[in-house]
């Protein structure tokens, strides 16, 4: 199995002299098609595979191609809710096929497909301001995948969700990554959902950026909150925690 996502040597800088900020230095890594990466905390990574910021040295490449700008093949969804407040969400779930010129009836067979999906049928005439914050990340989730993005960007896409809605937000995610094999690179600083999604787990340490390790999660999918506490869970949960607590005490 090829990998699709490189990243080369990657270095990112903010600003100059004594006042320069390093996020990210010398990282490498790969990913394969069909994997499930987690990252934590690594929103300028994400950033650049979504061609929305450059590196200051190295390469990042899709399928053999440096990324240069925003790629029709990558759809991302942010942390905080990006819903057009104009917009119906029915209207903004088909806003990116809008800007493909996709034909009206293709548009809205595929946008009455994805509100099914999502479970946002008898919603599909309201407002933003009129869902919870859990509708509001289905209709994001929703827009990035009707396009059929082959790579899909989550930068902590359910941080500001309670504890139950963000539960049923991730088995929604599991579930249509499933059925369409997308691969799917997600930042979060939950280990738990870490362990719940990621097919590899990628740790990265505090300032500069850098890969503390990569741990591949060998347990199987489907996989539900329910596990949590069984042995394979709690095995690895111990691990990340000491590995990040020891990351803590080197950087303090």
């Amino acid at each position: 199995m090829s990998d699709i996502i490189n990243i080369r040597q990657v270095t990112k800088t903010f600003g100059e002299g004594p006042a320069m900020v390093t996020a990210l230095d010398n990282v490498s890594l790969s990913i394969k098609e069909g994997a499930f990466p987690s990252g934590c905390g690594k929103s300028t990574l994400l950033r650049m595979l979504a061609g929305l910021s450059s590196a200051s040295a190295g390469t990042v490449t899709i399928d053999g191609r440096p990324v240069e700008g925003r790629d029709p093949s990558v759809g991302m969804v942010f942390q905080s809710y990006t819903s057009f407040p104009w917009l119906t969400v029915e209207e903004n779930i088909g806003f990116g096929l809008n800007l493909a010129k996709t034909d009206r009836a293709t548009r809205a067979a595929k946008v009455n497909t994805m509100l099914e999906r999502v479970a946002l049928k008898k919603f599909s005439k309201s407002y933003p301001s009129q869902l919870s914050g859990g509708m509001q990340q289905r209709v994001a989730i929703a827009r990035a995948l009707a396009v059929d993005p082959r790579i899909l960007l989550m930068d902590e896409p359910f941080g500001a969700l309670d504890a139950l809605t963000r539960v049923e937000v991730q088995t929604l995610l599991l579930d249509l990554c499933a059925q369409d094999r997308k691969i799917v690179v997600f930042v979060t600083h939950d280990i738990d959902e870490a362990m719940l999604l990621a097919d590899r787990i990628v740790i990265f340490s505090p300032h500069p950026g850098q890969i503390a390790e990569i741990i591949d999660v060998d347990i199987p999918h489907p996989r539900a909150i329910e596990q949590a506490e069984r042995g394979d869970f709690t095995q690895l949960r111990h691990r990340l925690r000491l590995l990040l607590f020891s990351m803590a005490r080197k950087s303090a």
